[in-house]
């Protein structure tokens, strides 16, 4: 008696070989200055319809180092590049920033001795700063104006800090008797403002020097 022939036996089906994505190169850091105007959030996107970086950085994929209040104006700093974002913005790093400071009545040698020292806020003392009245700079005119009260007079102060505190100089001027009217951050480390009216931007070499 003849047996059935045997089924054939069934073939998985080969595994494709594995297909090789090759990895796009890493963008180039890319390092860019920006006057900031007054009442911009240091942000892209806002869904309450206010203004923001992007209604004047056309550059896509950098994004601020540090930050800048909405009131505030002058340097901001974007980047791409995740290294440079956190050697500018962490406080470990000490980063000098310099701040044009009115502040609402006149300095004494005492208030401006107070700053350089160090002052004591709700979340602690500051390092000390630098600090010293200036000659009224020459600036934009800010849009709004700074209200004044014609009755108190105003001055300008130069404050160097090397922190990062959330409005750490309105809150230091505060406490030593001097409510800041208008600040304007005009260098950090060794990047300027000098030359950018209120909107602009330029592009520099993406690089920090160790030194």
């Amino acid at each position: 008696m003849s047996r059935p022939p045997r089924p054939a036996a069934s073939r998985r089906p080969a595994k494709p070989a594995p297909r090789r994505v090759a990895k796009a190169p890493p963008a180039e850091p890319r390092l860019i200055l920006l006057n900031k105007p007054f009442d911009v959030l240091t942000q892209f996107n806002d869904d309450q319809g206010r203004a923001t970086l992007k209604d004047f950085v056309p550059v896509p994929g950098v994004y601020p180092a540090g930050r800048l209040d909405r009131d505030s104006e002058g340097l901001l700093l974007l980047t791409n590049d995740g290294r440079l974002q956190a050697r500018i913005a962490d406080p470990k790093h000490k980063l000098a920033k310099t701040y044009w400071v009115q502040v609402e009545g006149e300095p004494s040698e005492e208030q401006l001795q107070r700053l350089r020292d160090g002052v004591t806020l709700n979340d602690g003392p500051t390092l000390p700063a630098e600090a010293r009245q200036i000659e009224t700079p020459h600036l934009w005119e800010r849009n709004p104006p700074v209200r004044f009260r014609q009755s108190i007079p105003t001055a300008w102060l130069e404050l160097v800090i090397r922190e990062g505190r959330n409005r750490q100089v309105r809150r230091m001027t505060a406490a030593v008797g001097l409510p800041t009217l208008r600040l304007v951050r005009v260098r950090i480390g060794p990047w300027e403002l000098e030359g950018l009216q209120p909107g602009e931007w330029r592009e520099v070499p993406a690089q920090l020097s160790r030194n």
